[in-house]
């Protein structure tokens, strides 16, 4: 059975979270699980802090903030690099 690559994008309904949604939603994989978390719902500020999100828009993948959401920034490398889109 083929294991899912669990990717998560905390946004706050921004320009720019808008944008990372996008670039994730087209580079992902069918086997990226991918799960857009709104900061402004209930819930979804307890797994930003339980992993450390900081700021908007971050992506994490298999629970883990990939480096360029680190500097601010999603990044079609970076995602790629994290294995966002591989199998």
């Amino acid at each position: 059975m083929a294991i899912k690559r669990k990717i998560e994008i905390f946004t706050a309904g921004c320009p720019l979270c808008d944008a990372a949604i996008q670039l994730v939603n087209e580079i992902a994989c069918p086997r990226c699980e991918v799960s857009v978390l709104d900061l402004r719902e209930k819930g979804a500020m307890a797994r930003a802090r339980a992993i450390g999100v900081v700021s908007t828009p971050t992506v994490a993948a298999d629970g883990r903030i990939i480096d360029c959401c680190k500097r601010g920034e999603v990044d079609r490398a970076a995602l790629a690099a994290a294995g966002v889109g591989q199998p």
